[in-house]
């Protein structure tokens, strides 16, 4: 099947499949697997335009719906912590549509950039798996291993069918929520954090996100994991939800702007039917993904993203010298 926005041809079934898989493992950490998909799309499918962006963000609209309504009917959202994430980047998405555009059209140059950014996150996450015991991270693997007993035990007691209705004290609980700091529960541990800071976090990863199009939570998920010790399975929900909505956002501004840079003949605007054939293909691995989550250790799901973003990033920085 021919592409031509985006100037490809591929069988319809191979990004269905692809982005199946690469959904329902990211999904469990609350990554939308937009940062996969997008070096599959410039490394395997030669889509190298700029247009690649938006087009990878089309995927995250169409996708994450699924995953989002599963953590939603889990109880597992953080609606405070949903709400910074989505204050934070959606301004940030929009310098960084322009910064792509403007700095990046250079696929070489790309690679760098987004390498030298999952580096750092993949890098970082793996050390945090290894690196000596702190007060926030024994915590956080102690309410991990009373999660995990949990479902083993409604396991046992539903023949393997874990209903949506957790326990009351495994679903998240706002303690309080005000301009300077937001503190929750879950499952009798309380999380909290600087409100501010978190802002000012978000802002940073919707500019990186805008410029990468992935819309940010491959980074402020594993972000939010290691650096401020939130359980993966209280996080995931309200960074997918983030990045749909700065998905969204990011899209409109690329569609926006498209003719103002079509002097220059660099294809901006995103390619709607590979995106959507990305997107369904997402759909269902994200919705399998966040059912399945509260089966799979957080360290397993930590240990995936690290293992997952450090490769990638690697491989992006070599390709720039060799």
């Amino acid at each position: 099947m021919y592409f031509p926005v985006s100037g490809i041809e591929v069988q319809p079934a191979i990004p269905l499949v692809v982005a199946f898989f690469v959904s329902f493992f990211t999904s469990m950490g609350g990554v939308s697997g937009a940062f996969l998909l997008l070096p599959f799309q410039v490394s395997v499918l030669g889509f190298v335009s700029p247009a690649v962006s938006p087009t990878n963000l089309i995927f995250n609209i169409v996708a994450i719906p699924s995953g989002v309504y599963r953590y939603i009917r889990e109880g597992r959202m953080a609606w405070p912590l949903t709400w910074v994430i989505i204050i934070g980047t959606l301004p940030g998405v929009l310098i960084g549509a322009i910064f792509r555009i403007k700095y990046l059209p250079d696929p070489k140059a790309f690679k760098l950039f987004v390498g030298c950014v999952l580096l750092y996150i993949g890098v970082r996450m793996l050390y945090e798996l290894v690196h000596k015991k702190g007060v926030g991270k024994e915590k956080l693997e102690a309410m991990e291993e009373k999660f995990k007993q949990r479902v083993a035990q409604m396991r046992q007691q539903q023949k393997a069918k874990v209903a949506a209705g957790l326990p009351a004290n495994a679903v998240v609980k706002t303690v309080s929520a005000s301009i300077g700091r937001i503190e929750y529960e879950f499952y009798g541990e309380t999380y909290a954090f600087n409100t501010w800071v978190l802002l000012l976090l978000t802002f940073i990863v919707g500019i990186v996100g805008g410029t990468y199009g992935i819309g940010g939570g491959a980074i402020i998920a594993p972000f939010l994991i290691t650096f401020y010790s939130l359980p993966v399975y209280t996080i995931a929900g309200s960074a997918l939800m983030g990045t749909f909505l700065t998905s969204i956002v990011g899209v409109g501004i690329y569609t926006i702007i498209a003719p103002m840079y079509a002097h220059t003949g660099l294809a901006i605007a995103p390619d709607w039917k590979l995106g959507i054939l990305f997107g369904l293909g997402g759909f269902a691995g994200m919705y399998c993904g966040a059912r399945a989550q509260k089966f799979v250790p957080g360290k397993v799901i930590r240990c995936i993203l690290g293992l997952l973003i450090t490769f990638l990033a690697l491989r992006y920085v070599l390709q720039y010298f060799y």
